[in-house]
Protein backbone atom coordinates (compact mmCIF):
# COMPACT_ATOMS: atom_id res chain seq x y z
CA UNK A 1 0.00 0.00 0.00
CA UNK A 2 1.36 3.13 -1.42
CA UNK A 3 0.92 7.07 -0.54
CA UNK A 4 2.92 9.88 -2.68
CA UNK A 5 5.62 7.18 -3.49
CA UNK A 6 6.10 5.93 0.33
CA UNK A 7 5.59 2.30 1.14
CA UNK A 8 3.21 2.33 4.54
CA UNK A 9 4.34 -0.62 6.11
CA UNK A 10 8.50 0.02 5.36
CA UNK A 11 6.70 3.73 7.77
CA UNK A 12 6.15 1.67 10.08
CA UNK A 13 8.74 -0.48 10.67
CA UNK A 14 11.08 2.46 10.63
CA UNK A 15 8.77 3.88 13.59
CA UNK A 16 9.33 1.04 15.16
CA UNK A 17 12.79 1.07 15.10
CA UNK A 18 13.16 4.89 16.30
CA UNK A 19 10.76 3.53 19.01
CA UNK A 20 11.99 0.24 19.75
CA UNK A 21 15.45 1.60 19.81
CA UNK A 22 16.08 -1.71 17.88
CA UNK A 23 16.72 -3.26 14.43
CA UNK A 24 16.20 -6.93 15.72
CA UNK A 25 13.09 -5.81 17.73
CA UNK A 26 11.32 -4.20 14.63
CA UNK A 27 12.49 -6.70 12.81
CA UNK A 28 10.69 -9.79 14.95
CA UNK A 29 7.46 -7.35 15.56
CA UNK A 30 6.95 -7.62 11.53
CA UNK A 31 7.99 -10.55 10.98
CA UNK A 32 11.29 -9.63 8.67
CA UNK A 33 14.52 -10.81 8.59
CA UNK A 34 16.95 -8.03 10.54
CA UNK A 35 18.94 -7.27 7.14
CA UNK A 36 15.48 -6.35 5.39
CA UNK A 37 14.87 -4.00 7.93
CA UNK A 38 18.29 -2.50 7.89
CA UNK A 39 17.48 -2.78 3.80
CA UNK A 40 13.94 -0.68 3.98
CA UNK A 41 15.52 2.13 6.45
CA UNK A 42 18.34 2.46 3.90
CA UNK A 43 15.54 2.77 0.80
CA UNK A 44 13.62 5.70 3.27
CA UNK A 45 16.96 7.24 3.65
CA UNK A 46 17.88 7.45 0.84
CA UNK A 47 14.45 8.32 -0.68
CA UNK A 48 14.92 11.46 2.02
CA UNK A 49 18.66 12.08 1.49
CA UNK A 50 18.62 12.47 4.96
CA UNK A 51 20.39 10.29 8.04
CA UNK A 52 17.25 9.23 9.88
CA UNK A 53 18.89 6.43 12.31
CA UNK A 54 21.83 6.27 14.12
CA UNK A 55 23.86 3.13 15.43
CA UNK A 56 25.66 3.48 19.20
CA UNK A 57 26.33 0.15 19.61
CA UNK A 58 23.23 -2.38 19.68
CA UNK A 59 21.06 1.02 20.08
CA UNK A 60 19.24 2.39 17.33
CA UNK A 61 18.58 5.94 17.66
CA UNK A 62 16.77 8.72 15.68
CA UNK A 63 18.62 11.34 14.54
CA UNK A 64 16.91 15.01 14.63
CA UNK A 65 15.75 14.47 10.99
CA UNK A 66 14.13 11.03 12.02
CA UNK A 67 12.63 12.62 15.01
CA UNK A 68 10.96 15.40 13.03
CA UNK A 69 9.76 12.57 10.97
CA UNK A 70 8.69 10.12 13.35
CA UNK A 71 6.15 12.87 14.48
CA UNK A 72 4.58 12.93 11.25
CA UNK A 73 4.07 9.61 11.05
CA UNK A 74 2.53 8.49 13.83
CA UNK A 75 -0.05 10.88 12.56
CA UNK A 76 -0.19 9.42 9.25
CA UNK A 77 -0.23 6.17 10.39
CA UNK A 78 -3.27 6.79 13.21
CA UNK A 79 -5.27 8.04 10.55
CA UNK A 80 -4.68 4.94 8.15
CA UNK A 81 -5.92 2.81 10.91
CA UNK A 82 -8.87 4.76 11.56
CA UNK A 83 -9.55 4.95 7.80
CA UNK A 84 -8.69 0.60 8.12
CA UNK A 85 -10.92 0.31 11.04
CA UNK A 86 -14.50 2.65 9.01
CA UNK A 87 -13.79 0.35 6.22
CA UNK A 88 -13.43 -2.78 8.18
CA UNK A 89 -16.56 -1.54 9.92
CA UNK A 90 -18.53 -0.69 6.63
CA UNK A 91 -17.91 -4.27 5.32
CA UNK A 92 -19.45 -5.42 8.64
CA UNK A 93 -22.29 -4.32 9.19
CA UNK A 94 -25.20 -1.54 8.05
CA UNK A 95 -23.33 1.82 7.96
CA UNK A 96 -23.51 5.30 6.69
CA UNK A 97 -25.80 7.33 4.79
CA UNK A 98 -28.36 7.25 1.97
CA UNK A 99 -29.81 9.82 0.30
CA UNK A 100 -33.41 9.49 -0.54
CA UNK A 101 -35.64 11.95 -2.52
CA UNK A 102 -39.22 12.04 -3.00
CA UNK A 103 -42.35 13.68 -3.04
CA UNK A 104 -44.44 15.59 0.25
CA UNK A 105 -46.94 12.69 -0.20
CA UNK A 106 -45.33 9.65 -0.22
CA UNK A 107 -42.68 11.43 2.65
CA UNK A 108 -45.63 12.56 4.58
CA UNK A 109 -47.95 9.33 4.49
CA UNK A 110 -45.88 6.32 3.25
CA UNK A 111 -42.39 6.17 4.10
CA UNK A 112 -42.30 7.44 8.29
CA UNK A 113 -42.96 3.44 9.15
CA UNK A 114 -39.95 2.39 6.63
CA UNK A 115 -37.57 4.91 7.97
CA UNK A 116 -38.41 3.84 11.86
CA UNK A 117 -38.34 0.35 11.23
CA UNK A 118 -34.67 1.26 9.13
CA UNK A 119 -33.73 3.53 12.66
CA UNK A 120 -34.69 0.45 14.85
CA UNK A 121 -33.37 -2.26 13.00
CA UNK A 122 -29.46 -0.46 11.77
CA UNK A 123 -29.07 2.44 14.30
CA UNK A 124 -26.01 3.50 12.25
CA UNK A 125 -27.40 3.55 8.82
CA UNK A 126 -28.71 7.46 8.37
CA UNK A 127 -31.37 8.10 5.48
CA UNK A 128 -31.35 11.66 4.82
CA UNK A 129 -35.03 12.28 3.07
CA UNK A 130 -35.21 15.20 0.85
CA UNK A 131 -38.14 16.44 -0.54
CA UNK A 132 -38.85 18.29 -4.15
CA UNK A 133 -40.88 17.63 -7.36
CA UNK A 134 -39.75 14.71 -9.68
CA UNK A 135 -37.91 16.90 -12.10
CA UNK A 136 -35.60 18.40 -9.53
CA UNK A 137 -34.78 15.14 -7.49
CA UNK A 138 -34.23 13.13 -11.21
CA UNK A 139 -31.95 15.34 -12.04
CA UNK A 140 -30.09 14.80 -8.36
CA UNK A 141 -30.27 11.51 -9.18
CA UNK A 142 -28.69 11.23 -12.87
CA UNK A 143 -25.87 14.26 -11.09
CA UNK A 144 -25.68 11.57 -8.01
CA UNK A 145 -26.60 13.90 -5.41
CA UNK A 146 -29.13 11.47 -4.37
CA UNK A 147 -28.93 7.75 -4.32
CA UNK A 148 -32.30 6.59 -5.11
CA UNK A 149 -35.71 7.91 -5.55
CA UNK A 150 -39.54 7.11 -4.73
CA UNK A 151 -41.15 8.97 -7.90
CA UNK A 152 -44.09 9.35 -10.12
CA UNK A 153 -44.03 7.48 -13.05
CA UNK A 154 -43.46 7.81 -15.91
CA UNK A 155 -39.89 8.26 -15.31
CA UNK A 156 -37.74 8.71 -18.63
CA UNK A 157 -34.31 9.01 -18.62
CA UNK A 158 -31.70 6.14 -20.05
CA UNK A 159 -29.04 6.68 -17.56
CA UNK A 160 -31.74 5.68 -14.44
CA UNK A 161 -33.38 2.31 -13.69
CA UNK A 162 -37.00 2.69 -12.31
CA UNK A 163 -38.90 -0.41 -10.84
CA UNK A 164 -42.02 0.15 -10.60
CA UNK A 165 -43.18 0.00 -6.62
CA UNK A 166 -46.87 0.37 -5.78
CA UNK A 167 -50.17 2.18 -7.76
CA UNK A 168 -51.81 4.56 -5.47
CA UNK A 169 -55.38 5.16 -6.76
CA UNK A 170 -56.83 9.25 -6.56
CA UNK A 171 -59.97 10.16 -4.92
CA UNK A 172 -62.16 12.75 -4.82
CA UNK A 173 -62.64 14.38 -1.21
CA UNK A 174 -65.70 16.64 0.01
CA UNK A 175 -66.82 18.23 3.36
CA UNK A 176 -69.12 15.74 5.17
CA UNK A 177 -71.51 18.83 5.95
CA UNK A 178 -72.26 19.58 2.79
CA UNK A 179 -74.81 18.00 -0.17
CA UNK A 180 -73.92 14.70 -0.64
CA UNK A 181 -71.37 13.97 -3.60
CA UNK A 182 -72.42 11.21 -6.33
CA UNK A 183 -70.71 7.51 -5.79
CA UNK A 184 -68.39 8.09 -8.40
CA UNK A 185 -67.00 11.49 -9.60
CA UNK A 186 -66.85 12.26 -13.05
CA UNK A 187 -64.64 15.08 -14.76
CA UNK A 188 -68.08 17.12 -15.58
CA UNK A 189 -68.89 17.04 -11.77
CA UNK A 190 -66.35 17.77 -10.38
CA UNK A 191 -66.33 20.91 -12.83
CA UNK A 192 -69.22 21.99 -11.33
CA UNK A 193 -67.88 22.23 -7.49
CA UNK A 194 -65.39 24.95 -6.13
CA UNK A 195 -62.14 22.56 -6.54
CA UNK A 196 -58.93 22.77 -4.82
CA UNK A 197 -55.91 20.61 -6.94
CA UNK A 198 -52.03 20.36 -6.30
CA UNK A 199 -50.13 23.60 -7.77
CA UNK A 200 -49.08 23.55 -11.19
CA UNK A 201 -45.96 21.86 -11.79
CA UNK A 202 -46.34 18.62 -9.67
CA UNK A 203 -46.46 15.50 -11.04
CA UNK A 204 -49.42 14.78 -9.62
CA UNK A 205 -51.01 17.70 -11.06
CA UNK A 206 -50.50 16.52 -14.47
CA UNK A 207 -52.50 13.53 -14.12
CA UNK A 208 -54.91 15.54 -13.05
CA UNK A 209 -55.34 18.09 -15.42
CA UNK A 210 -54.59 15.09 -18.08
CA UNK A 211 -57.57 13.37 -16.40
CA UNK A 212 -60.16 16.49 -17.17
CA UNK A 213 -58.48 16.98 -20.50
CA UNK A 214 -59.35 13.36 -21.34
CA UNK A 215 -63.00 14.18 -21.13
CA UNK A 216 -62.22 17.45 -23.34
CA UNK A 217 -62.10 19.53 -19.88
CA UNK A 218 -60.10 22.27 -18.41
CA UNK A 219 -60.05 22.16 -14.77
CA UNK A 220 -60.27 25.84 -13.15
CA UNK A 221 -59.26 24.99 -9.83
CA UNK A 222 -60.62 27.88 -7.18
CA UNK A 223 -56.78 27.32 -5.06
CA UNK A 224 -53.88 25.85 -5.96
CA UNK A 225 -52.21 24.27 -2.98
CA UNK A 226 -48.72 22.40 -2.76
CA UNK A 227 -49.71 20.27 0.59
CA UNK A 228 -52.37 17.98 1.21
CA UNK A 229 -52.66 18.78 4.43
CA UNK A 230 -53.77 22.45 3.52
CA UNK A 231 -55.90 21.01 1.00
CA UNK A 232 -57.74 18.70 3.48
CA UNK A 233 -58.39 21.83 5.65
CA UNK A 234 -59.33 24.08 2.72
CA UNK A 235 -62.22 21.16 1.99
CA UNK A 236 -62.83 20.80 5.76
CA UNK A 237 -63.96 24.00 6.39
CA UNK A 238 -66.65 23.28 3.25
CA UNK A 239 -64.52 25.45 0.97
CA UNK A 240 -64.56 23.09 -2.18
CA UNK A 241 -63.51 19.88 -3.34
CA UNK A 242 -60.22 18.16 -4.19
CA UNK A 243 -58.55 15.58 -5.57
CA UNK A 244 -55.87 14.12 -3.89
CA UNK A 245 -53.77 10.56 -4.02
CA UNK A 246 -55.69 7.75 -1.61
CA UNK A 247 -52.69 7.33 0.40
CA UNK A 248 -53.23 10.89 1.50
CA UNK A 249 -56.85 10.04 3.10
CA UNK A 250 -56.03 6.60 4.11
CA UNK A 251 -54.65 5.49 7.44
CA UNK A 252 -52.35 7.73 9.06
CA UNK A 253 -53.86 10.43 6.31
CA UNK A 254 -57.43 9.89 7.42
CA UNK A 255 -59.53 12.48 9.23
CA UNK A 256 -63.00 13.29 10.48
CA UNK A 257 -65.62 15.51 8.32
CA UNK A 258 -64.10 14.08 5.37
CA UNK A 259 -66.39 12.13 2.89
CA UNK A 260 -64.41 10.26 -0.04
CA UNK A 261 -65.54 9.25 -3.25
CA UNK A 262 -63.17 7.05 -6.19
CA UNK A 263 -63.37 8.89 -9.80
CA UNK A 264 -65.32 7.61 -12.66
CA UNK A 265 -62.95 6.90 -14.88
CA UNK A 266 -60.29 5.78 -12.93
CA UNK A 267 -57.32 7.63 -12.13
CA UNK A 268 -54.12 6.73 -10.31
CA UNK A 269 -50.45 6.59 -9.89
CA UNK A 270 -47.59 4.42 -10.41
CA UNK A 271 -44.54 4.95 -7.76
CA UNK A 272 -41.33 3.67 -8.37
CA UNK A 273 -38.03 3.59 -7.11
CA UNK A 274 -35.58 5.09 -9.18
CA UNK A 275 -31.77 4.80 -9.41
CA UNK A 276 -28.66 5.52 -11.79
CA UNK A 277 -28.34 2.11 -13.49
CA UNK A 278 -24.59 2.26 -12.65
CA UNK A 279 -25.38 2.93 -9.33
CA UNK A 280 -22.87 1.04 -6.62
CA UNK A 281 -25.12 -0.90 -4.12
CA UNK A 282 -23.88 -0.54 -0.61
CA UNK A 283 -25.28 -2.65 2.36
CA UNK A 284 -26.78 0.39 3.28
CA UNK A 285 -28.25 1.67 0.59
CA UNK A 286 -29.77 -2.70 0.00
CA UNK A 287 -31.34 -2.52 2.84
CA UNK A 288 -33.15 0.98 1.68
CA UNK A 289 -34.11 -0.55 -1.82
CA UNK A 290 -35.83 -3.95 -0.22
CA UNK A 291 -37.52 -2.10 2.53
CA UNK A 292 -38.77 0.31 -0.82
CA UNK A 293 -39.93 -2.56 -2.52
CA UNK A 294 -41.63 -4.03 0.08
CA UNK A 295 -43.96 -0.64 0.57
CA UNK A 296 -47.53 -0.81 0.85
CA UNK A 297 -49.88 1.64 0.29
CA UNK A 298 -52.00 2.73 3.60
CA UNK A 299 -54.96 0.94 4.15
CA UNK A 300 -53.65 -2.09 2.22
CA UNK A 301 -54.02 -5.66 4.09
CA UNK A 302 -50.43 -6.87 5.32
Amino acid sequence: MKTAGLNLDHLRVLLDVMEQGSFSLAAERHGLSQPAVSQQVRQLERRFGLRLIERMGRRASATAAGQELAGHLRGILAAVDDADRAMQSLAAGVTGRVRLGTGATACTYLLPPLLASLRQRFPDLDVVVSVGNTADLLRDIEDNRLDVGLLTMPIRARTLLATPILEDEFVAIFPASGPAPAARLTPRLLTQRPLVLFEPGAQTRALVDGWFGAAGLSARPTMELGSTEAMKEIVGAGLGCAVLPRMAVSGAGARPGLLTRPLQPRLGRKLAMVTRRDKPVSRGLRQVLDGLLALKPPGDAP
